[in-house]
């Protein structure tokens, strides 16, 4: 007789917190979307987990009236400009993004008119504002075909994080590429030292790398020079470590990302000790949106307008032509 072991994570049951905010969202023909690097509880209330762009879609096919975006500001913009038609919902409206706060609508035109003529590529982590004077966006995982898709004789604006601009310029051999020297201070602060000096405590982990992360270039040094496996030292997406997660057959996996992002690794793959590579990488604008915050955003409909967030129809109009070029070139569904 053969015995099988179910290696699927307990469901564990509902909160009486949880059962609250569901009702509190039905009542409100709400759908609840988080995004990966939110608290535990927040995501497991949620009735939609993901990356920023992938969580817009989602809103956008959704039939609910009211989208409640557990994430950053940009984000719930981002399903504004996709829904123009629905209500969008942030629990904190100070919930900012250190990354897309380091360049403005201004900043980007001047900057354009020191390169007339060059294509303007936006991360997704970039404000509507910024998004209307972009010709195309992208996410960290078709930034390189994005920018593929562009003639090689046409200079290019890249914007706003430096580590995945210099990653796309590795990966595609241009040297037309001027990034903007911006970057997300979370993924920043995971530096090459920690870098090597986790892989050397843990010589048998596999390693999963965003490439908004300080260090993306030590990452394929350990990887080029032998000092760790190519195969096992991987540049991924949020999206792109979830299928990998799947996949993965390693003991132990260390991860190179803000620290929310383990929950959905662990319960993709239970089997696996996924750990930080820096356990103090921690968004701070991310964990604005507390269990207290969204229940209040669901449960006062008289203060509705705290939290709704509005896109002008010019600047929505504009940002999202943006977008859907992102989407005609490849499917992205792996955001950021």
């Amino acid at each position: 007789m053969t015995l099988t072991t179910d290696r699927r994570p307990a469901v564990a049951p509902r909160t009486s917190w949880q059962e609250r905010v569901l009702r509190l969202a039905e009542q409100r023909g709400a759908v609840i979307l988080a995004h990966n690097y939110q608290s535990p509880e927040i995501q497991d209330v949620a009735h939609h987990v993901g990356d920023s762009l992938a969580l817009s879609r989602i809103a956008h096919a959704s039939d609910a009236e009211t989208i409640v975006f557990a994430g950053v500001h940009f984000m719930a913009e981002t399903a504004k400009i996709l829904s123009p038609e629905k209500r969008v919902l942030i629990p904190d409206q100070n919930a900012g993004c250190s990354l897309a706060d380091t360049i403005d609508a201004d900043q980007l035109r001047a900057w354009k008119a020191e390169h007339p003529g060059a294509a303007v590529v936006s991360y997704v982590n970039t404000t509507a504002e910024v998004k209307a004077e972009t010709d195309v966006c992208c996410t960290s995982s078709n930034a390189v075909d994005v920018v593929r898709s562009i003639p090689e004789d046409r200079e290019i604006l890249f914007l706003p994080d430096q580590f995945l601009g210099a990653h796309v310029r590795r990966a595609t051999g241009r040297n037309n590429i001027h990034v903007w020297l911006g970057e997300c201070h979370v993924h920043a602060d995971i530096s090459p030292s920690g870098l090597t000096d986790a892989v050397r405590a843990n010589p048998d982990a596999d390693l999963y790398v965003h490439p908004e992360c300080g260090c993306t270039t030590s990452a394929l040094w350990l990887a080029e020079s032998g000092k760790l496996p190519g195969a096992r030292a991987k540049i991924l997406s949020t999206g792109g470590m979830l299928d990998a997660a799947r996949r993965e057959t390693a003991s132990k996996v260390l991860v190179a990302t803000e620290i929310g992002m383990l929950h959905q690794l662990r319960k993709a793959n239970p089997t696996t000790d996924f750990q930080p590579v820096n356990p103090e990488a921690a968004c701070p604008f991310m964990k604005l949106i507390t269990p207290e915050k969204l229940d209040a955003c669901l449960g006062d409909s008289a203060a509705t307008t705290q939290y709704e967030v509005h896109v002008a129809p010019d600047v929505a109009l504009k940002a999202r032509r943006a977008v859907e070029r992102m989407i005609e070139i490849g499917q992205p569904g792996r955001g950021e």
